[in-house]
């Protein structure tokens, strides 16, 4: 399926920022809930043929979501995010940092830093997402990994739990 939504992807060296603004043909309402419900979040946050599996997930201030992406032989990626600020239905931010089964950090890596910004445009909603990292050899890193293909991806997957939502 593809779309004419507004999918715009920059990378600002200067800053090791990457900033992401796309949109959804779906209320608010279903765009932060695929975002803040593990439930949700489980049926799109994996690029196929890997899958979304949340071990635990408290969405607040000072809580954390620890989920891994299974692929197809079994094989676990786990990473975890730290909320550290939440307005409903407006912003949220978190860190995002890969770790084992037990969320223990890979010191390899380092972490992301994710500020997501929800707004509606008529019948859209928009999110604005920039992703910070420590330094620009981190965020090369990263870019390298194939992050804004598989990211796309997983965009794209968010646009079919939405759809099928307003179905």
């Amino acid at each position: 399926m593809e779309s004419n939504l507004l999918m715009d992807f920059t990378v600002d060296k200067e800053n090791s920022t990457v900033h992401i603004k796309r949109e959804f043909n779906a209320s608010l309402d279903h765009v932060w809930s695929a975002w803040t419900e593990p439930e949700l979040l489980d049926q799109w946050w994996a690029p196929a043929p890997f899958i979304s599996k949340t071990k635990s997930m408290e969405f607040k201030e000072g809580g954390r979501r620890l989920y891994a992406m299974v692929g197809p032989e079994g094989q676990e990626k786990w990473s975890f995010f730290e909320y550290s600020s939440i307005s409903p239905k407006t912003n949220f931010k978190h860190s995002s940092t890969f770790c084992d089964a037990e969320a223990n950090p890979d010191p390899n890596i380092g972490s992301s830093y994710w500020d997501l910004t929800f707004s509606e445009q008529g019948d859209l909603t928009i999110v604005a997402i920039a992703i910070k990292r420590n330094s620009l050899a981190e965020l090369e890193k990263i870019i390298e990994t194939g992050f804004k293909e598989g990211f796309t991806l997983i965009l794209k997957n968010l646009d079919k739990l939405l759809e099928e939502k307003n179905n």
